[in-house]
């Protein structure tokens, strides 16, 4: 399989497995999709690692499968491509990417869709589509300029270009550098922390940002007073609002 999920102590990590690069080949892109749903639908994961192993994340799309596609033929690919990623995003759980070598082209727009992003001090990440004639085509020129702002986006979309770990760093493409070894043991720390919270508002409080950023500030309002709300009606909430009043902030047990 070209890519895997595990899943131990609450944390899924789907992992891509296609040597030596990760390209995302059109199998590959259908496995991930698969994975996504099924980490998103099943109990026992609380939250998710996406992996690319200890050289690298994903270096893209697989070029020359690509190169044999001709108009008809990516207008036909282009919708189920996109579906593999937003399969990703849509993960109603707290995903983070462990960012190892490249993430270029298709490896960059995956982590794009992690809640968090943790790199290796190593690795390079950018949208060197344009140096094909291409532009990102799975939610690049979207949620790129949704995390880093459009003026930044376009300066890596037009030009090409590889970040380094610290101005990726820097502009807030990703969340925290470490040391190349460290970053898979990070990466499932952040999760392992956060499985053990209230899955349903990790849920809600993913989804209100997440549709907020994709509409008016008054329709993102009513998104965030139902669920907050919504809550109000969960053992969840119950436990935790009882455990600051017995016993003070930050010590209820929610598994």
């Amino acid at each position: 399989m070209t890519v895997t999920l595990e899943v131990s102590e609450g944390v899924g990590t789907i992992r891509l497995d296609r040597p030596p690069m990760n390209a995302l080949d059109i199998a590959t892109q259908d496995r991930l999709r698969e994975l996504a749903e099924e980490a998103a639908r099943r109990d026992d994961v609380r939250a998710v690692v996406l992996y690319g192993g200890e050289k690298v994340f994903a270096a893209g799309a697989d070029i020359k499968e690509m190169q044999a596609m001709d108009h008809a033929a990516m207008v036909l690919r282009s919708k189920a491509l996109q579906d593999s990623f937003t399969a990703v995003a849509r993960i109603p759980k707290p995903v983070v990417a462990a960012v190892t070598g490249y993430a270029l082209g298709g490896g960059c727009e995956l982590a794009l869709c992690a809640d968090f992003r943790i790199a290796a001090d190593n690795a390079k990440l950018g949208q060197p589509e344009i140096l094909l004639g291409l532009i990102p085509g799975a939610g690049g020129t979207q949620r790129l300029a949704r995390l880093v702002g459009p003026s930044r986006a376009k300066d890596l979309i037009f030009t090409g270009r590889h970040v380094k770990a610290d101005e990726a760093l820097t502009i807030g493409l990703v969340d925290r550098v470490v040391p190349a070894a460290e970053v898979y043991g990070q990466a499932r720390a952040w999760a392992a922390k956060l499985a053990q919270g209230p899955a349903l508002a990790l849920r809600a409080a993913k989804e209100c940002v997440d549709a907020g950023l994709e509409t008016d500030i008054d329709t993102g309002l009513t998104v965030e007073r139902n669920w907050f709300a919504g809550l109000f009606a969960t053992e969840d909430r119950e436990r935790g609002m009882r455990s600051f009043v017995e016993e003070g902030p930050g010590k209820a047990k929610f598994l």
